[in-house]
């Protein structure tokens, strides 16, 4: 009988339960979303080769346990024949999480499933020191908690403001999070801290004159970790505008952690470990 290569089936989502030889099967999810055709697959998976049930994983995939050894090539086959993919685990890009962005929140600022999907395409699976996780949230509240990833994204907009029309009602000021807005009705000024602003976009939506406008953009964290050690990540860059700059970013990234970071050693702590002022450097450099 050939020699199982347990390490090899854990790599590519196979993970060995308590129960011998017997694994719980990643799934690839992108973004969160699963097509129906997908679900029923899945669902009919679970059924004849598990035990009729999923598990929902802490970030968006579907985990089928109770897939026994014998049954895997056909599995397998299953799966493929639903177009639905096996996941990865180990030292890899992981799966691309998203909230529902703009296309159906009210709140979303960016299109964060069609930016999942395109970091997906570039960077799934790509082997690393470490596991990477990267996520992708539409506004500041942040249902995905970015800033908690490896790499973070969260949908922003930078406020404009046009004296013009406004007549210092003070609406924004009293829906500003970061206190980055000031008005003196009586003299009829505004004082803007662009600095201390978090691109939340709740002026621009209150205003009565539309004395505010914005720009749509990505605020970008870097650092993150939620596990053993807990630590947030850190906005190194402005707001940028184009999702041409957060591949860049992403690949600046991963490439430093490539030939950075020591084997089973997250971002953050090698980072911590040679300091921050180089790969801050690279960043602000390229963008």
């Amino acid at each position: 009988m050939a020699q199982v290569d347990y390490k090899n089936l854990k790599s590519n989502g196979f993970m060995l339960q308590n129960q011998a030889d017997h694994f719980s099967v990643r799934l690839r999810v992108i973004g969160g979303q699963i097509k129906t055709k997908q679900l029923q697959t899945i669902s009919e998976a679970a059924e004849k080769y598990g035990k009729g049930y999923v598990h929902i994983t802490s970030r968006q995939s579907v985990e089928i346990p109770y897939i026994k050894l014998e049954d895997i090539e056909a599995f397998k086959a299953a799966l493929a024949d639903g177009e639905v993919q096996i996941g990865v685990c180990g030292s890899r890009v992981r799966t691309v999480t998203a909230c529902q962005g703009n296309a159906v929140c009210q709140h979303g600022h960016v299109d964060t499933i069609a930016l999942a999907d395109e970091i997906d395409k570039r960077c799934y699976g790509r082997e690393l020191p470490h596991k990477i996780k990267i996520g992708v949230t539409g506004c500041r509240n942040n249902c995905l908690k970015a800033d908690i990833n490896d790499i973070g994204i969260k949908g922003g907009l930078q406020p404009i403001w046009s004296e013009e029309n406004c007549v210092y009602c003070g609406a924004c000021v009293k829906v500003c999070p970061g206190k980055a807005i000031r008005v003196n009705k009586n003299k009829k000024t505004l004082n803007y801290n662009e600095n201390i602003c978090v691109q939340c976009g709740k002026c621009v939506k209150i205003c009565p004159k539309k004395s505010w406008t914005g720009r749509e953009g990505f605020v970008i964290y870097f650092g993150g970790l939620f596990g053993n050690t807990i630590a947030i990540g850190k906005k190194i860059i402005p707001i940028v505008f184009s999702s041409e700059e957060v591949y860049k970013a992403i690949d600046i990234t991963l490439d430093y952690f490539s030939a950075n970071g020591k084997k089973k050693e997250r971002f953050y702590t090698m980072l911590e470990r040679i300091g921050w002022a180089e790969f801050t450097e690279k960043l602000k450099t390229a963008l």
